[in-house]
């Protein structure tokens, strides 16, 4: 009866979604009861469900829907709830560009604050209103669309950078400049400000608002075998090679850099699994995920993703690797428990060692070479002799080839070479610090594992990279 009940408090036509229908202007579609509800070509599909088959995440699933089929003219609003639906599925809408909404203000709080608290602690929340400011904020939001475009940076960008760097403590100049303004630019809709020095101002006098262009900064979109061609060679030329001439006393160690929300991280471990179960006596595997964002690390270590980031997944692998729960799919705990999940910059922060494979795909792409040079080196360090590095689609080492040598170009894959003597290392701006590092993570995760980390070095300012 909830599309009768709706309808009682509006104008507008409250009714029932069906299968196939149109989304039109100026209507209210309610999900019916034993269904799931989805959107393709701005059209609702359901799909029923028995009596068995118990869907615990609707709104997720359609939100990841919403995402996918409208991209950066999706708005996603959590309203008051109990449990966590809602809040992978604003993620999805944060990650395409759309504006996201929690119901809450701090004079009064929903009935039942858990579904918006949980989006809202997950750091993808642009805007979290009392319900009667919602409409409002929808409607500016849209009349104002593409209004916001800062063509004369200036003053105004040097100054947002350097409140980046003293109230996040990590410095942006190194980010590409088209990327950082895009990201600007949408936090300037949201908040609806016209004029770029207007939007330096307001970080200077909010706080709140630094750490929100901080969190759109950092977000970024990935999914499971993304690029499946390259994951097919990695699969082919390097995972074998790890397990070569080793037994149950020796360990394979792979760190995947700038790991988002984890995807990437499960995919190799599949990889990695699959290999070892191969083996009589295979050696134990550790795959160390690591990114500057503690909210990203949190969906990661859950391990719950809508159906539409694993439809690159194999049949056979969506049946072992993942529990089917109507929409969303849990990581089986085998694979977790080889993911040691922890914030970790991979300038700031010391390195790495004795790794076997590297994967940083995707991020190099969004930094400026002068970065780019201290990056490389640092992978170089960190692996084993012979260990690989895997990059994502638009990167290459070109300029490193005395690093590097080249095992598959089209997939960028490539093996380090074991030079005579190390290259130096960009080192020089590292101070010792009783900072928590990578060590502390090991260990923590009992202690089997050891980090060489060139003594205790940080780098006392750095520039922080954007998720894969």
């Amino acid at each position: 009866m909830l599309a009768e009940i709706l309808g009682r408090a509006t104008r507008m036509p409250v009714v029932d979604a069906k299968d196939g229908e149109r989304v039109e202007a100026e209507h209210v579609y309610v999900l019916p009861p034993g269904a799931i509800l989805t959107i393709r070509g701005a059209r609702l599909h359901l799909r029923r469900t028995g009596r068995s088959d118990r869907e615990r995440a609707p709104i997720d699933v359609f939100f990841n829907a919403l995402a996918e089929d409208q991209g950066e003219h999706a708005i996603g609003i959590v309203l008051s709830g109990g449990g966590h639906d809602g809040t992978v599925g604003i993620k999805a809408i944060k990650e395409n560009g759309g504006l996201t909404i929690a119901q809450g203000s701090n004079v009064s709080r929903p009935r039942f604050a858990e579904m918006p608290s949980s989006a809202v602690a997950a750091g993808f929340v642009d805007l979290e209103l009392p319900v009667e400011e919602i409409p409002g904020r929808i409607i500016a939001y849209v009349r104002n669309w593409g209004a916001f475009d800062p063509e004369k940076p200036g003053d105004a960008l040097a100054k947002i950078y350097g409140l980046l760097r003293s109230r996040t403590g990590h410095d942006f100049s190194d980010y590409k400049e088209r990327t950082f303004q895009r990201r600007i630019q949408r936090r300037m809709q949201v908040v609806q400000t016209t004029k770029l020095d207007e939007y330096a101002e307001r970080l200077q006098k909010d706080p709140d608002e630094v750490h929100s262009l901080f969190r759109d900064l950092l977000i970024g979109v990935t999914d499971f075998f993304r690029d499946v061609t390259a994951f097919q060679a990695l699969e082919t030329l390097v995972i074998p090679k790890l397990f070569e001439g080793r037994g149950a006393d020796d360990e394979v160690r792979v760190w995947v850099a700038g790991c988002s929300t984890g995807e990437e991280a499960y995919s190799i471990a599949i990889l990695l699994r699959e290999q070892a179960e191969r083996l009589v006596a295979p050696p134990k595997v550790q795959v160390f995920a690591t990114d500057i964002d503690e909210a990203a690390m949190g969906v990661a270590r859950a391990a719950r993703y809508p159906a539409n980031l694993v439809k690159e997944v194999s049949p056979e692998r969506l049946t072992r690797f993942f529990v089917n729960e109507a929409g969303m799919y849990q990581v089986v705990k085998e694979l977790r428990d080889m993911c040691i999940f922890s914030t970790h910059s991979v300038i700031r922060d010391p390195p790495f060692s004795r790794l076997d494979l590297i994967s940083c795909r995707n991020l190099l792409i969004y930094l400026k070479p002068t970065l780019q040079a201290q990056i490389i080196p640092l992978f170089h360090y960190s692996l084993r002799s012979g260990g690989y590095l895997f990059l994502g689609g638009s990167e290459n080492l070109s300029r490193y080839g005395e690093l590097f040598v080249t095992l598959d170009r089209k997939s960028r894959i490539f093996r380090r070479r074991d030079l005579a003597s190390r290259p130096p290392l960009p080192l020089r701006q590292f101070l010792p610090t009783s900072r928590r590092g990578t060590a502390g993570m090991e260990e923590s995760q009992g202690g089997s594992a050891r980090t060489c980390c060139a003594g205790s070095l940080r780098r006392s300012s750095s520039v922080l990279p954007p998720l894969t």
